[in-house]
């Protein structure tokens, strides 16, 4: 069982006490997959998961270090049918360190008697510690305690330290170190029929005694990268000069160190790690950067130091505090911390996205879809220049989002549901239904909405940061694209003298066309269209913002036509939006489908989350039915508020009643299976403002959807970002209610009762800022300390005022 730590609990490495750990107290080989996803250790360019470094790939666990942003291609035949898959690519393992005492076998902790056992992660620096005490089948008594950690101030770098102590014996032990090159992917069950092999040998040297060093390359991608490893012993502080045997092949390397340990007296092994990939700039031969790197790297201990003073820094910036409930606050710090593991200030200079699944498992293969628009809030409040790197991503992509939409008779930047290395369409064309073990086919690149939440993703950093450089030479360019590609995926209806939508999915995902259509997509998906017209309405203005030479810049380079934003205007007035009993349609025609009997599949079934892969084992389609996998219409909540909706109905001419919101959001709220825990995300943030007690429930499993694994074993496959994400930014944009409009910093509290209030550190207009929401108060506090620091435009509750540099304002709610 997971023991979350929301007491006072003993920090060995540093003497101090507080919650930010997350612990396991027992050995559990069923659970194990989900611990070494949780207790990984990144540093936003690498991460690995939390593997016992002793143990090999197997059914129980699951060695993995990954590379942000480094993919490999390649193909699988399927009854003869070619099926193309880029992957994340699983990197050569650095971890295998293995003990073996007396001649006698390698300890595997399935072989030994666990005495007392205990594997831990200390959020505040992302130090994963196994401390373990065995007795193995001569019944020698061992206690081992292992320590790792990718270094956020040294990027390139991790570092493993083992202490070993006899308890009641002495004599002769061999620490085999490693780096092993023969790994593939094989951490998904699902995709274990592909193409999972993506390395190819490369040369392996001991360019020092102490130091051994790999090169593989990706297969397809041809990317060269380079491990190397430096292993030192040590008694009492003082290194020791011990007997070492080297081995090598073409893809795996290792040194056996001949360690004589005394009874009582423990023995340190240290292993320090370098790794570099061709794609990395002033690199050069990856094999001989590595090793280069590697034998000039720190003592573990001075290693641990600078790297915690980076963390340190990042919590300050980062830290959330929520008053009145432990066991949140604690979650919302196991989120915070795998976050920063994901995208960090050494993102900044990656050329990479957010991958849905982070970069500690193989799920949805790395690829980059739309949870980004989950992701941003948090990064750009925070570190908005690793939010402007990850657009930048999308940027680099222009050119093949535009070959997308003119192979498929559009115009403008049309980009790919999932992306990986170069921006194009990496969706399956098919799928594995675990349920019923048949291949189905996979329509779901027509969810176009991701072109839409990259165009609101660059506006709300605009928005949030005034980098008024960005949307010159980067951002209009990229936004009247994707406006451009809308305008000519819609088409005028001369009957309804409006504007049509047609062959598209929305976020729901269940419904990938009608039934019985031989043909994908939907008619006027109510999300997109309403979207599109807010898109529209911005894109029309969007010149008028910049200079004018880079307003005739960006002209140019778009060969952007008068008539091309004449249609904007009329599109942002005249869009079709879908209605049925005077609630928002999820798409046209969902009126006429059937009711599912709900409570039926509930007594069958128990957890209907994955609906759609139930019905089509059944030999049904959920196509046929008034339902959802997670949130769609209801999305246009979550994102925008009710003035701004109200602002983009009444320009299209439809009334926007006061209760809109709720009657649209309980509607759905009774179809809605939450297939996808993003979905308790919306639902928890929509119910916020005429529910917050209810909202606070569906907040509550979306905090621990991951922790608990809530979706059956999905969580050991890679953390979910945009869920970790979105709980963070529940908590500052709905329960704090906080949102820049109007050229302010507006906060309009929704505290729920269970809760006494919560405290957060940000970044507004480059002012650093804690912001206190209490249930009878808000205070904002300006910190000072950055050099072009201003008072800042603070409205709560009605309530206008400036907030000094250095000052304080408190605004009562009562």
């Amino acid at each position: 069982m997971t023991t979350l730590h929301t007491g006072p609990s003993d920090d060995t490495t540093t003497g101090r006490t507080d919650a930010f750990t997350l612990s396991y107290s027992e050995f559990d080989p069923g659970e194990e997959g989900l611990r070494e996803t949780l207790t990984s250790t990144g540093n936003g360019y690498l991460c690995t998961r939390g593997a016992a470094e002793w143990e090999d790939a197997d059914g129980v666990h699951y060695p993995g270090t990954y590379v942000h942003g480094l993919y490999n291609r390649a193909t699988t035949m399927l009854g003869g049918v070619p099926v193309h898959n880029e992957d994340l690519v699983n990197l050569p393992n650095w971890l295998p360190l293995k003990l073996r005492i007396g001649g006698a076998e390698v300890l595997r902790l399935a072989e030994v008697e666990i005495l007392e056992y205990s594997h831990r992660v200390d959020l505040r620096s992302a130090l994963m510690t196994r401390q373990i005490r065995f007795r193995d089948r001569e019944g020698r008594e061992t206690e081992l305690v292992s320590r790792r950690f990718a270094s956020m101030a040294s990027m390139h770098h991790a570092y493993m330290e083992w202490t070993i102590t006899p308890l009641n014996w002495s004599g002769q032990a061999e620490v085999v170190s490693a780096l092993d090159g023969r790994v593939t992917n094989d951490g998904v069950p699902r995709y274990r029929q592909l193409e999972s092999d993506h390395l190819r040998p490369g040369s392996t040297v001991f360019p020092h005694p102490e130091v051994m060093a790999l090169k593989v390359r990706t297969r397809q991608s041809e990317v060269n990268i380079g491990v190397a490893a430096r292993t030192l012993v040590s008694t009492g502080g003082r290194k020791r000069d011990v007997p070492r045997s080297d081995f090598r092949m073409a893809d795996y390397i290792q040194q056996t160190l001949h360690v004589e340990l005394e009874r009582d007296v423990p023995t340190t092994i240290e292993k320090s790690v370098a790794l570099f990939t061709s794609r990395d700039p002033a690199t050069g031969d990856t094999l001989l950067r590595a090793s280069r790197s590697a034998a000039r790297s720190r003592p573990f201990g001075a290693a641990y130091a600078h790297h915690r003073e980076s963390w340190e820094r990042l919590w300050q910036a980062c830290d959330l505090h929520v008053f009145g409930d432990d066991e949140a606050q604690h979650l919302l710090r196991v989120h915070i911390s795998h976050i920063l593991q994901t995208c960090s200030h050494n993102t900044a200079d990656l050329d990479a996205g957010v991958p849905a699944r982070g970069i500690n498992g193989e799920a949805y293969r790395g690829h980059v879809f739309w949870d980004e628009l989950f992701v941003f809030p948090f990064l750009t409040f925070r570190l908005p220049a690793v939010t402007r790197s990850l657009l930048m991503y999308r940027y680099r992509r222009q050119s093949e989002a535009r070959v997308a939409a003119a192979t498929a008779g559009y115009e403008g930047f049309m980009f790919p549901w999932q992306s990986g290395s170069l921006g194009t369409e990496q969706t399956q064309e098919l799928h594995l239904n675990p349920m019923s073990g048949r291949w189905d086919i996979d329509l779901s690149h027509n969810q176009r909405h991701v072109s839409a939440a990259i165009f609101y993703n660059v506006w709300q950093y605009i928005t949030l940061t005034e980098d008024t450089m960005f949307l010159e030479f980067r951002g209009a360019e990229m936004m009247l694209g994707i406006a451009r590609f809308w305008s000519s995926i819609a088409h005028y209806s001369p009957e309804r003298q409006r504007y049509e939508i047609h062959g598209v999915m929305g976020p729901d995902e269940y419904h990938e066309k009608y039934p019985g259509a031989s043909e994908g997509g939907l008619r006027n998906n109510a999300y997109t269209n309403v979207f599109v017209a807010w898109i529209c309405d911005i894109a029309a203005h969007l010149l008028d913002l910049l200079p004018a030479p880079q307003a005739g810049a960006v002209r140019a380079r778009l060969e952007l036509r008068d008539d091309e934003i004449e249609r904007w205007k009329d599109m942002s007035r005249r869009m079709f939006v879908p209605f049925h009993d005077g609630i928002i349609s999820q798409f046209e025609g969902y009126e006429d489908l059937d009711e599912l009997d709900w409570n039926s599949y509930r007594a069958e079934y128990g957890n209907i989350q994955r609906l759609d892969r139930i019905l089509k084992a059944e030999g049904d389609t959920p196509d046929r039915y008034k339902l959802a996998k997670q949130a769609d219409a209801v999305m246009l909540f979550f994102l925008f508020s009710d003035d701004e909706l109200r602002r983009v109905f009444t320009r299209l001419g439809y009334g926007f009643a006061d209760d809109a919101a709720q009657r649209t959001i309980d509607y759905y709220d009774q179809r809605t299976s939450h297939g996808s825990t993003l979905s308790y995300i919306t639902h928890a943030g929509v119910l916020a403002r005429f529910d917050p007690d209810s909202s606070w429930d569906r907040f509550k499993v979306a905090l621990g959807s991951d922790v608990n694994d809530i979706q059956g074993g999905t969580t050991r496959e890679g953390i979910h970002m945009g869920v970790m994400s979105g709980t963070v930014d529940l908590i500052q944009r709905f329960y704090a209610g906080m949102r820049v409009e109007n050229g302010m910093l507006q906060i309009h509290p929704n505290l729920p009762r269970d809760i006494d209030g919560v405290s957060f550190n940000m970044t507004y207009l480059r002012s650093p800022l804690t912001v206190t929401v209490m249930q009878d108060s808000v205070t904002v506090h300006h910190r000072d300390g950055v050099i072009d620091s201003t008072p800042v435009h603070v409205c709560v509750a009605g309530q206008e005022r400036m907030v000094a540099v250095g000052g304080e304002e408190t605004f009562s709610l009562t």
